[in-house]
């Protein structure tokens, strides 16, 4: 894929302290949102470079592919910039789910007003036997 790397950085504002920025990802088809995550530059340029989703998840310090233990890979359809270059937006194929806790969406839980959690989405595929 031919990008160019100087151009799509010089119009994005990761933050100053981290080095981070939260991209959301959305499914192309039903168009819900999967999940937000964040990227340091190293995986957004994998991301663009590659076309699947890399994030940089924070409680190990580490870059990832998403879905490289489960195979629920995450292709990039779209790219997009919020007005301040300060998050991303990828409009992506989802390959089975894009929740590790067996869901479609990592939004799977309806928070009511006495502050009670219901889940309000069925599994796709059990947890046990991926991980």
């Amino acid at each position: 894929m031919n990008v160019d790397f100087e151009k799509i950085m010089s119009q994005i504002k990761f933050d100053a302290n981290t080095g981070l920025i939260p991209a959301i990802i959305q499914d192309e088809k039903s168009k819900q949102v999967l999940t937000l995550c964040y990227m340091n530059d190293i995986a957004l340029k994998a991301t663009l470079e590659n076309g699947f989703i890399y994030l940089f998840r924070r409680s190990q310090n580490k870059l990832m592919k998403k879905g490289e233990t489960s195979g629920h890979t995450q292709a990039v359809k779209e790219f997009r910039v919020d007005c301040e270059g300060k998050s991303l937006l990828f409009v992506i194929e989802q390959k089975v789910a894009g929740c590790h806790k067996g869901f479609f969406s990592c939004y799977f839980d309806k928070i009511k007003t006495d502050g009670s959690r219901q889940t309000t989405d069925p599994l796709v595929f059990d947890p046990a036997k991926v991980y």
